[in-house]
């Protein structure tokens, strides 16, 4: 019996062949996941201890920081849409050309976690989910120390000093610069090798690399709290995806202010409120198959949306995944030959959201993220939505190749350097081997390759007696025994 053909599904709006669009989302994601072996987990973690240890040193600098921190580690670049934060223009360091893997980092310059910590948010000057952080209730010592990072503003007849937002991002990339200005001069062995530092944003920008892969970390300095803020009370009363599936108190745990400012607050005092830690825990919740329709979406709109990233940001389009999850039922959402309606229905969540001029903070809703967009703006948004609505078929495939050539690039420069580490002797055009110098080079790099393989050994083989015989003339032809075996 002949296997039955799937039935074909088009869609009214484009024409386009649906089935053909889960094909194309499928092989998107195929390209997008990054699965790490061994040796890639491995060199990702060292990268990972090596930016603690930097933020480590920025601390010893003038002891702003906190001696004990708490850093909130996300996947993805600052943006693309993992915090909610202004974006001037695309950025200039692209994934397969410059890194492989990217992340942002939150780093706590203050911690409001004491219960005996006075309350610094001082909302009356600014619409919701921002804030002023004023310093007149702390001691005289935090006061001097963040004085440089702060201004002086006068509200009600009353004076009192508020943390800078931008400020306190020059301080943190001056001193982070610093740092890494040091290490780049004098390198350790064994570190990774810092490939660029550079402010981007309000954030801070490393790429590093360890053995055959790149890491991209964007920093951001932020205030850290416990618990849930009351502007986001009323969000907890509303019924939710999560509701059934995990306790509130998992939700709530705590925020953070990010620097960023709407578009009539005072930029220099003004910080935005952000609740990434709740969406990383939320995430967790979201269906596998809705989660690579929305990166398929993600890439296509950023795409499209490129030269207009400081009208629409990209967290709007996280937003609209949120309130998606809420709107239809997860065992929808689950169902992996739906992705096709799937990234149509998000395609028309952000039309009908620029057509209403309302696209709500999931956390705050009182905050409309796009409420400020004038009649001309939202027409031009409106066309470049409709031609992706258009076709989407044409707008994944080139999310496809774009994706697809960055694997490649990586893969290329994986194998690039793979070749440099492997390499065991430099040898010269007419056959001959490189003298002095580069000897010492190669012997350098043995010694590396030889330490590097011995700690993975050990990683992998808890409570084994390892033993290690080497030629004290050549590094390269060590034998290592593991209990009764030769390596």
């Amino acid at each position: 019996m002949a296997d039955s053909v799937p039935e074909e599904r088009v869609d009214f709006r484009s024409g386009c062949n649906l089935n053909r669009l889960d094909h194309l989302i499928r092989v998107f994601d195929d390209f997008d996941r990054h699965e790490f072996d061994d040796q890639m987990a491995m060199e990702v973690n060292t990268m990972k201890e090596h930016v603690f240890s930097i933020l480590g040193e920025v601390q010893k600098l003038d002891e702003k920081l906190p001696p004990t921190n708490e850093y909130l580690l996300l996947s993805g670049n600052a943006r693309e849409g993992t915090l909610d934060i202004d974006v001037e223009e695309p950025s200039c360091i692209t994934r397969g050309n410059d890194y492989d893997l990217d992340y942002t980092l939150f780093v706590p310059i203050l911690k409001m976690h004491d219960r005996n910590q006075p309350v610094a948010l001082d909302m009356r000057q600014s619409i919701a989910c921002h804030s002023w952080i004023t310093l007149k209730m702390f001691d005289d010592d935090i006061v001097s120390q963040w004085e440089s990072c702060s201004t002086l503003v006068e509200v009600q007849e009353e004076r009192n000093h508020y943390l800078s937002p931008i400020k306190v991002c020059t301080w943190f990339n001056e001193s982070v610069q610093k740092v890494v200005q040091k290490l780049m001069k004098n390198p350790k062995r064994g570190d990774p090798k810092i490939l660029t530092c550079q402010k981007n944003g309000v954030s801070t920008t490393i790429v590093m690399m360890n053995g055959g892969t790149r890491i991209m970390y964007d920093i951001v300095p932020v205030v850290s709290f416990r618990g849930w803020p009351a502007v986001a009370m009323g969000w907890l009363s509303e019924p939710h995806f999560w509701d059934d599936i995990v306790q509130e108190e998992e939700v709530i745990t705590g925020f953070h202010l990010v620097p960023a400012s709407s578009t009539m607050g005072n930029h220099d005092v003004e910080w935005r409120l952000s609740f990434a830690r709740s969406e990383v825990q939320l995430k967790r919740y979201i269906p596998g198959a809705f989660m690579k329709t929305f990166y398929a979406y993600k890439a296509i709109m950023t795409r499209a949306l490129g030269r207009y990233c400081k009208i629409v940001k990209p967290y709007i389009l996280r937003s609209l995944l949120l309130w998606a999850c809420d709107r239809v039922k997860l065992d929808h959402l689950a169902k992996e030959d739906t992705i096709s309606e799937m990234l149509l229905g998000l395609i028309d969540d952000m039309l009908q959201c620029l057509i209403s001029r309302s696209c709500p903070n999931y956390f705050i809703p009182q905050y409309n993220m796009i409420g400020h967009l004038d009649d001309e703006t939202v027409l031009k948004l409106c066309q470049v939505i409709l031609m992706v609505r258009s076709d989407p078929a044409e707008h994944v495939r080139n999310a496809v190749d774009q994706v697809k050539m960055a694997r490649q690039l990586t893969k290329e420069h994986h194998e690039k350097q793979m070749k440099l580490i492997l390499a065991r002797k430099d040898v010269s055009s007419d056959g001959t081997t490189n003298t002095s110098g580069t000897v010492t080079s190669t012997n350098s790099r043995d010694e590396m390759d030889l330490a590097e393989k011995i700690r993975r050994l050990v990683d992998s083989n808890p409570g084994k007696s390892i033993s290690v015989l080497l030629n004290p003339d050549n590094s390269s032809t060590s034998h290592i025994r593991i209990d009764d075996k030769f390596f």
